[in-house]
């Protein structure tokens, strides 16, 4: 794993405008963030091309079913040895220790708590009573049970399960830079307040990837850390 947390998300359908990208700021980032858009898109295939830029894999695929389906899933993209693969901590204790279970040896399972698109509105329509701090606690808590490496949270909630989680590895996504376009993120730190919160990687894209110039931003990003 890069000492740099900066993993840049290339959530692209075209493979060789993704690839442009990651060669571009290649130098400052620590890895490469792989959505469920590009997984659909170009599979194993795309994978294995941009794994030719010999910086780590995060497979965000963020995997919710049934145990015996997710463990089946993390077996299906074990050939691939990313560095980093998402499930889904609602999907229980019995999921996520399957899917830990069936995963390779150097990936790093990490439960997604609550999504950063998510308010307390939006969490009680869903019929969920407990605001983003208390659900990413609880959920922080269960992964941490069922043996999980860490977990994908918020840049504000961070920081509390960093204190009850002193070893996790704690995924921040929805990073914006102060002056930045907020888009169809709710909950966002920026990334240095992450980094100081006890995130160890920074999942960033559109602050890069929307960039006039992507390598001047990936640059200025990375010397705030």
């Amino acid at each position: 794993m890069s000492n740099n947390p900066i993993y840049l998300a290339l959530d692209l359908p075209r493979l060789d405008a993704a690839e442009a990208m990651a060669r571009k700021v290649a130098s400052h980032i620590g890895g490469i963030k792989l959505g469920l858009e590009f997984f659909c898109a170009h599979g194993h295939h795309g994978v294995r091309e941009l794994q030719k830029l010999g910086l780590p894999i995060f497979l965000d695929l963020k995997l919710h079913d049934i145990p015996n389906t997710v463990a089946a899933a993390m077996q299906a993209i074990h050939v691939l040895e990313p560095a980093i693969v998402t499930i889904h901590a609602t999907g229980g204790r019995a999921m996520m220790e399957d899917a830990k279970a069936a995963a390779g040896e150097n990936t790093k399972v990490v439960a997604v708590t609550v999504l950063t698109s998510l308010d307390s509105d939006d969490l009680g329509a869903i019929g969920i009573k407990a605001d983003p701090m208390e659900q990413a606690l609880r959920l922080a808590e269960l992964s941490q049970a069922a043996g999980l490496d860490g977990i994908v949270c918020s840049g504000h909630e961070v920081g509390a399960i960093h204190k009850q989680w002193k070893d996790g590895f704690f995924v921040v996504p929805g990073l914006r830079l102060p002056d930045g376009k907020h888009s169809d993120q709710k909950r966002i730190v920026s990334p240095r307040e992450a980094r100081d919160a006890g995130a160890s990687v920074l999942v960033i894209g559109r602050p890069i990837r929307g960039a006039e110039d992507p390598l001047a931003a990936a640059r200025a990003i990375e010397a705030t850390l």
